[in-house]
């Protein structure tokens, strides 16, 4: 299997600098993943340097926490899309979801996928705060709301992605979205088990390495 194209190759660790995110962008660009996955301040900067290549330039939004105003969602990804992200990775409102606020959650989510267009946008449901059923809701709006994708975690909680997340949440998009697998993919053993699971991708740290391994 190769697991490049699966690859979302990420650096979202508060002190990455531009030098830093570059390497990522060439690694990037030299093994064919899916996007180089960054904080927005260096939107411009991966656009530029994946110009000319298939790899997609992927911002995080409300990250980590999601706990935001959906206005400062909203201007963040604007932002974000003006300067070249083609792909929106933003973190559900916890809070909210604890709170049984359904509907402020789905339309928190369907402000940022409008704020989005064109680019497609993924859910972070950050699953190791959440019970399984609502997992499976928050999937339920997610889909609702128009994102492209739902995705386990932030990589920044208390847990990353489990088999079991992965598994529950295929099941509940039921083929209406696609499944991100991130945080504590570090291999590619690892990697294989997520997409046999029901990932279609995976958001790592690690991508060369699980490329190599």
């Amino acid at each position: 299997m190769n697991l490049a194209p699966y690859i979302d190759h990420t650096i979202l660790k508060p002190d990455a600098t531009q030098d830093m995110v570059r390497k990522l962008c060439a690694e990037a660009r030299e093994y064919g993943f899916a996007s180089v996955c960054v904080n927005s301040c260096h939107t411009r900067l991966v656009a530029e340097a994946l110009a000319g290549s298939d790899v997609k330039t992927c911002v995080v939004v409300g990250f980590p926490l999601g706990a935001m105003a959906t206005s400062a969602k909203v201007f963040e990804t604007q932002q974000a899309v003006r300067d070249g992200a083609q792909e929106i990775d933003m973190v559900i409102n916890v809070g909210a979801i604890k709170d049984g606020r359904w509907e402020f959650v789905q339309d928190d989510i369907y402000a940022v996928v409008e704020a989005a267009r064109p680019a497609k946008v993924k859910v972070i449901l950050e699953t190791c705060l959440l019970t399984d059923d609502e997992k499976l809701r928050s999937c339920e709006v997610s889909v609702a709301a128009g994102a492209a994708f739902v995705k386990t975690s932030t990589g920044f909680s208390t847990g990353g992605a489990t088999l079991a997340d992965v598994a529950l949440m295929n099941s509940a998009v039921a083929g209406q979205a696609l499944v991100k697998a991130s945080g504590g993919v570090r291999d590619a053993a690892t990697a294989r088990a997520m997409i046999d699971a029901g990932a279609d991708r995976i958001g790592t740290s690690n991508g060369v390495t699980i490329i190599k391994g």
